[in-house]
């Protein structure tokens, strides 16, 4: 799916309809504050997240549990099976027409994740056309991956385009000869069509980032996997392989594909944890990278000893300066 991106003056806009979006990687703490904006602010959320589209994916994906919503509305969680693709066109489209139906209900959008293009695409004027792609080629490079591995297909995207190759993650097979496709029938690399002059987004945005000491961070993601495997991570992702899913999007997530590679033999369960762990705390490094260089994020660093009420009407002030809306305390 090759995009585009569309510039669009401040002034070919009216009034442009207020989003609240919140930021950051796992563990940082958005779930509960993303409740706390909701009910002050009026509003429904939208799940920024790529994965928790999927049904029976619960735990990996740490998705936020009827009891956490605590009455507040979410939008585009289970509406895929695990076997289902999903891209990021789609998630524009779904996400732009649930901001009308939630505005039109006298609500306030708010869109809560972490996967940045999927955000991005959104938030800005981007086009999407199936024009360029060979399907020829795409079978080349799957046959590539399948004799020398996902880690020799990902070198060659490296050499071809470094700054997308930074973006996507080596086992994110799709992703990866996508990137290596545009370049082939584009003559154009994936980076250069994602930079350019900064757009002026097509929403009046509160863009909220949440961030915390990096050690600290990686200490509370590791606890959070800890936390998942008591839950009941294994048996999640052993009931998807055990049902024959394989070679499917959904599974390529953190969280199942190191577990994947234990269950077909390639590593000890030990190995799959510690990879799981890695893997993690590299995507939030990417996460904050994306972020910082694609979006004009607003940051509240979240870092201990500040207090989460303090640091709660902080953003809360922000939000009501920025898009004029008066918080119910």
């Amino acid at each position: 799916m090759l995009y585009c991106r569309q510039f669009v003056k401040e002034s070919d806009v009216m009034k442009k309809q207020p989003v609240i979006v919140l930021v950051g990687p796992t563990a940082v703490g958005k779930t509960k504050l993303s409740i706390d904006i909701a009910k002050a602010f009026n509003g429904e959320i939208i799940s920024g997240d790529s994965m928790q589209i999927y049904k029976g994916m619960d735990i990996g994906t740490a998705k936020i549990t009827p009891e956490e919503m605590d009455g507040v509305p979410h939008h585009l969680i289970d509406i895929k099976q695990p076997d289902e693709s999903f891209s990021t066109a789609e998630f524009q489209q779904l996400v732009r027409l649930k901001i009308k139906e939630i505005a039109a209900r006298g609500k306030t959008p708010m869109i809560v994740g972490g996967t940045g293009l999927y955000i991005q695409s959104v938030l800005y004027d981007y086009t999407f056309t199936d024009e360029k792609s060979d399907p020829a080629f795409r079978e080349e490079m799957t046959l590539f991956k399948q004799q020398h591995g996902p880690i020799k297909l990902y070198e060659k995207l490296k050499e071809a385009d470094p700054d997308a190759a930074k973006a996507i993650h080596p086992n994110n097979v799709r992703r990866v000869i996508r990137a290596l496709e545009i370049i082939h029938t584009t003559g154009q690399k994936m980076s250069d069509m994602q930079n350019g002059h900064q757009e002026v987004p097509l929403y009046d945005t509160a863009f909220i980032g949440l961030n915390m000491d990096r050690e600290l961070l990686y200490e509370r993601i590791h606890q959070r996997i800890d936390m998942m495997l008591d839950e009941g991570l294994i048996e999640e992702v052993s009931a998807l392989y055990q049902s024959g899913l394989k070679d499917c999007q959904s599974v390529q997530a953190i969280g199942y594909k190191e577990l994947y590679a234990y269950f077909q033999g390639d590593c000890s369960l030990d190995e799959a944890i510690q990879q799981l762990k890695q893997n993690s705390r590299r995507y939030a490094k990417r996460q904050f990278t994306w972020f910082r260089n694609k979006m004009d994020v607003t940051w509240f660093d979240m870092t201990p000893p500040c207090h989460f009420s303090d640091k709660k009407e902080e953003i809360f002030a922000y939000i009501a300066g920025k898009l004029g809306l008066k918080a119910k305390l």
